[in-house]
């Protein structure tokens, strides 16, 4: 597994935060729906980031984890869930490994990892929930990842900005990223879970210029420590090219979120 640093989200999470699109409400009712959610158990966000999603199911279990291995991700999740007067959240710096050493905890009935898994060791991660989850519930793995998705002429331009700025070069931490050839499905479907796939109907996502540089600054390709001094020629840059779309600045998109599920069935 490829190892990327310590700070290969440095900077990003008040970004992250303000600007990452948020999950939309019917993927909170496809989860609670899938596992009977009542109140009662427990919840694990496995790369919780900042904890919107967390939060979100707060009201669904008696307990929720959300582990992150970036300090500056919890800083902010903590002040989020003090904000939402969400009580029944701790939030743990480390990996799934040293969360183990912790913490004798194997009773889950949900884990969330959103948008995170392609920086796991990915095999590995599952081998261990595993023996976490309880039999009937399972890992949800989301994303919108879709490389041969068609992008809209205003995210083209979009790209061609960032990589004048960036070049060409996905950097990630102290290395680049390259994204897995193996896919998230075929290594469920390798695992000792049972696959299920399910794909939310497709929702719009109302960008303006500012949101858009947010977001960009909430990747680890995009952090804006990337660009030194040249943040404000960046930025007067995008936004240049962007009004020559939009002079009002106001950009639409259609998002299409998967769902791959691992769940952990009863014995047969």
């Amino acid at each position: 597994m490829t190892d990327f640093g310590e700070n290969l989200f440095k900077g990003t999470a008040r970004y992250y935060s303000r600007f990452r699109p948020l999950y939309p409400a019917s993927l909170v009712r496809y989860i609670i729906d899938r596992f009977s959610l009542d109140g009662k158990g427990q919840m694990l966000d496995l790369g919780c980031g900042t904890g919107q999603l967390t939060c979100r199911f707060s009201d669904w279990f008696e307990n929720l984890i959300g582990i992150d291995t970036e300090s500056e991700m919890l800083q902010e999740a903590m002040h989020l869930s003090r904000e939402c007067r969400v009580e029944n959240v701790e939030w743990f710096h480390g990996d799934l490994d040293s969360y183990k050493r912790v913490h004798n905890n194997n009773n889950f009935r949900f884990v969330a990892i959103a948008k995170a898994f392609h920086w796991m060791d990915r095999e590995k991660v599952l081998n261990t929930l595993y023996e976490m989850v309880s039999y009937g519930g399972g890992v949800a793995i989301i994303d919108n990842y879709s490389p041969n998705k068609e992008l809209l002429p205003w995210q083209r331009k979009v790209n061609e900005v960032v990589q004048h700025w960036y070049g060409t070069e996905r950097r990630a931490g102290n290395t680049t990223y390259i994204h897995p050839t193996i896919s998230h499905e075929e290594i469920i479907a390798n695992s000792t879970f049972d696959l299920e796939l399910y794909s939310l109907p497709a929702y719009e996502q109302i960008w303006t210029i500012e949101s858009i540089i947010g977001n960009l600054y909430s990747t680890s390709f995009g952090t804006k420590r990337f660009l030194g001094n040249n943040v404000p020629l960046f930025e007067k840059h995008l936004a240049e090219e962007l009004c020559k779309f939009n002079n009002g600045g106001v950009f639409k998109e259609q998002i299409q979120l998967s769902i791959k599920l691992a769940v952990k069935n009863y014995k047969r």
